[in-house]
């Protein structure tokens, strides 16, 4: 739980008035008084909720948004969309890459900035929930993405179960039986949810999961989806369609496919997911999950500034609509 400002006025033995006097730094405190009270802030890991000081006497206006890249394209897409989003709604937004580096998303989680910004909506993917729970900050904080959400929090995400398994569904609609996934990582995130779809779909349509199938990568970019899609046309037994858990992956893997004269969809229908513009102009044009990123990022948003409003208010949590974009790359021509 995050420490409020009477959590230590109580461990320090002192009123909330005397407590709020030190953290504001006002001179008219005893050392003595001042050091126990010190001493508590740093037990119990408080940080000053900035927002809410900037509520009594006005906003700061500035609203922070982490992200893992800001030159993946469907990153670079949705901050796009807040940007958007955000000025309509008369704030200023400020935009930073964490590269999904724990030190970095630990240190958004623990004030990043707290002293010039009103909230946070942040896009975590090495931090676990413990560590989200556990964040010394109080600042006003929305999470997105598929991870893994601890009680009491904001969040705003993509039913990825949800959409995988339609995808997945597609291309067995198609009369394919040796589905692949390019994708799977060894810790819990988007993967693991993309890859619980794919499975739902298989088992329900009576198909076996193939280990040998589904491939690890080291990064969701185009080079590991086209060395993943080399690894598979390799196999005694190649597939007759792929799902790659994103688009870039997606187009790598089509790459690989013409570089060694398979056709798409011919012998392998391909998809993606992200809808990145990318995918829209390829040849083929690829088939991908679209999702409604002007929503996401109008949820996301009305629910931070209620959340400066009203920090007690009850968490929500928030799915985002999504479609199925049916193009080349499975349909053909």
């Amino acid at each position: 739980m995050v420490a409020r400002l009477k959590d230590v006025a109580e461990l320090a033995g002192v009123s909330v008035k005397t407590a709020s006097n030190v953290v504001n730094e006002y001179e008219h405190v005893s050392p003595a008084t001042r050091a126990k009270v010190q001493a508590a802030i740093e037990q119990l890991r408080y940080r000053p909720n900035v927002s809410a000081r900037q509520l009594k006497h006005g906003r700061a206006g500035f609203i922070a948004l982490a992200l893992p890249q800001l030159d993946s394209p469907y990153f670079a897409e949705l901050g796009a969309r807040f940007s958007a989003a955000a000025a309509k709604l008369g704030s200023l937004l400020l935009l930073d890459a964490t590269g999904a580096e724990p030190e970095a998303e630990r240190l958004v989680l623990n004030g990043m900035r707290s002293h010039v910004i009103d909230g946070m909506i942040f896009s975590p993917l090495a931090v676990d929930a413990d560590e989200i729970a556990d964040r010394a900050d109080d600042l006003p904080l929305v999470l997105l993405g598929e991870r893994a959400v601890p009680p009491g929090f904001d969040h705003v995400a993509v039913d990825s179960v949800a959409a995988s398994r339609a995808m997945t569904d597609h291309l067995i609609s198609l009369g394919r039986t040796r589905i692949a996934a390019i994708g799977r990582e060894s810790v819990a995130g988007t993967a693991s949810v993309r890859l619980e779809g794919y499975r739902q779909a298989l088992a329900g349509a009576g198909l076996p999961y193939r280990p040998e199938l589904v491939i690890g990568v080291a990064h969701y970019d185009r080079i590991d989806g086209k060395q993943a899609m080399e690894h598979l046309l390799a196999l005694p037994e190649p597939p007759d369609a792929v799902f790659c858990f994103n688009d870039l992956m997606a187009i790598g893997a089509v790459r690989a496919c013409v570089e060694a004269r398979v056709d798409v969809p011919g012998r392998i229908a391909i998809a993606g997911f992200d809808d990145i513009a990318e995918g829209r102009f390829g040849n083929p044009t690829l088939t991908t999950v679209a999702a409604d990123l002007e929503f996401l990022a109008a949820e996301a948003l009305r629910l931070l500034l209620a959340r400066i409003a009203d920090p007690d208010r009850p968490a929500e949590s928030v799915a985002v609509p999504w479609t199925l974009r049916l193009r080349e790359s499975s349909m053909g021509r």
